[in-house]
């Protein structure tokens, strides 16, 4: 008999940053027995040094060529190319207050290392500061309109599934 979600191969997790992509990633990869990659690990270099665009491209291009997967992270420069590749797509939709209290509480207790690029350690500085202000209370106004908007274009093809509260996200409900 074939494990369940046999069929779900190529699993992209989008969503705000402090909703919980990462957790539910790192979930779902042991449930479906998938390699997990984390973008932050692939488009950052120490110092916190942002990637070349076409350099990034190239990269991510490269991930998403693999077999099989569960990538979690936003990066909309090249989510069309990995909307396109994924059978499933998780959309963590969360409050931003949400995901601001949760990166924030995940700073302050030691816990965000696991994700990041080597040498980009994660401290309750000016740039937590940024990352709340541009990743977390823009997302709302900037990134979310975008992403629903590349979600309808791939809905035919991509089975996408909205998780709107912490207990949908925890359950990590591939039903959709």
């Amino acid at each position: 008999m074939a494990p369940p979600y046999a069929e779900v191969q190529r699993v992209a997790v989008i969503g705000c940053g402090g909703a919980g992509k990462s957790n539910l990633a790192r979930a779902l990869g042991r449930q479906l027995g998938l390699p997990v990659v984390h973008l932050d690990e692939h488009y950052w270099s120490p110092g916190w040094q942002r990637a070349d665009p076409a350099a990034w491209r190239a990269r991510h291009a490269h991930l998403v060529g693999a077999g099989s997967w569960v990538i979690d992270g936003n990066y909309l420069s090249a989510l069309d190319v990995r909307l396109s590749a994924a059978d499933t797509v998780l959309f963590l939709d969360l409050a931003a207050w949400r995901c601001a209290w949760r990166a924030t509480w995940r700073v302050a207790a030691g816990r965000g290392q696991a994700n990041t690029a080597p040498g980009c350690p994660e401290r309750l500085d000016r740039r937590h500061l940024r990352f709340l202000r541009y990743i977390v209370w823009e997302f709302p106004r900037k990134s979310r309109p975008r992403i629903l908007r590349e979600l309808a274009e791939h809905a035919a093809t991509t089975a996408v599934v909205r998780l709107t509260s912490p207990r949908q996200v925890r359950r990590g409900s591939l039903r959709t």
